[in-house]
């Protein structure tokens, strides 16, 4: 019998190019959540995969970006860039519609370390075929590297990448419990998942101001009462969150209680507040209270 093989494995790329699709498909449950736009992941975020032979620790992480304007931007660079060293291996995703010099940065950024893969990823919007050209450029400018094209949303070609991942992983014994997917807290996912539904409802850049805290997850014999604070930057985005009636919140509110419902696999009762913190965003104080300092996420 083959040996048993653990390691952590660490998802970077620019802003949206699948990391958290990705990771999700290969665990096989819904522990990062996923918008169609930018910087939706603002955290680490483990999620493991457990089998006879091996246990795969990946590593989602924010997307890489040069905007270091405000402190939150600065946050999340630091949160991705602080796996390198640590991982076992790293996995580069880039959408092969989208190939730019931002990618280049971060190839190169790599380009020392010793076990590094190059993901191909969204294939499923065009052929194979097409990926051929960027693949070779990338070979020329980090020739040590294996290159793969996988689509995480339709689960083309995963079984090869997860081969590859798994032969990478160095020999040693489980990190965590085998029936332990993530390293977060319900109340994290419980607020990540009402974030999530903010960044698919709502426009432009609002989103962006906006972070979730849960004040209250209490678990009864027959339901789980959740209340939790959405937080904006000003009185005008309260305004827009709440909706005419507060018909936005409440719709927010029932999309987010049906996917913690499924997760927790039991009745939810949610409730949701809005308050504002005046540019919360680029305030080290008010992101340490609201879990973006270093290491503090659970």
């Amino acid at each position: 019998m083959d040996a048993f093989r653990c390691g952590y494995v660490a998802l970077i790329g620019k802003p949206n190019t699948g990391k958290s699709t990705l990771m999700n498909a290969l665990v096989g449950q819904k522990l990062s959540i996923t918008a169609h736009r930018p910087q939706t992941t603002r955290h680490q975020i483990l999620g493991i995969k457990t089998t006879e032979t091996y246990q795969c620790i990946f590593v989602d992480t924010p997307g890489l970006h040069d905007a270091n304007k405000k402190a939150i931007h600065r946050y999340m660079n630091r949160a991705a860039i602080s796996m390198l060293d640590d991982a076992d291996l790293i996995c580069v995703l880039l959408d092969v519609s989208s190939f730019s010099s931002e990618d280049e940065k971060i190839l190169q950024r790599v380009a020392n370390y010793g076990k590094v893969l190059v993901v191909l990823n969204k294939i499923d919007q065009q052929s194979r075929e097409s990926c051929l050209p960027l693949m070779q450029k990338i070979s020329q400018q980090v020739p040590d590297f294996e290159c793969i094209p996988v689509s995480a949303l339709t689960g083309d070609n995963l079984d090869r990448l997860e081969q590859l991942i798994v032969a990478r992983l160095p020999v040693a014994v489980p990190q965590f419990p085998d029936d332990q997917l993530t390293d977060k807290s319900m109340r994290f996912i419980c607020a990540e998942i009402v974030r999530e539904k903010l960044f698919r409802e709502l426009k432009q850049e609002l989103p962006y101001s906006i972070t979730v805290n849960i004040d209250h997850y209490i678990e009864e014999v027959d339901i789980t009462r959740i209340s939790a604070t959405i937080w904006v930057e000003r009185k005008s985005q309260k305004a827009i969150v709440i909706g005419k009636n507060g018909s936005l919140l409440k719709k927010i509110g029932s999309m987010a209680r049906a996917d913690i419902e499924r997760l927790v696999d039991t009745k939810v009762y949610l409730q949701l507040w809005v308050k504002v913190r005046t540019d919360w965003s680029d305030d080290e104080q008010s992101l340490a209270a609201f879990g973006y300092s270093d290491g503090s996420q659970g």
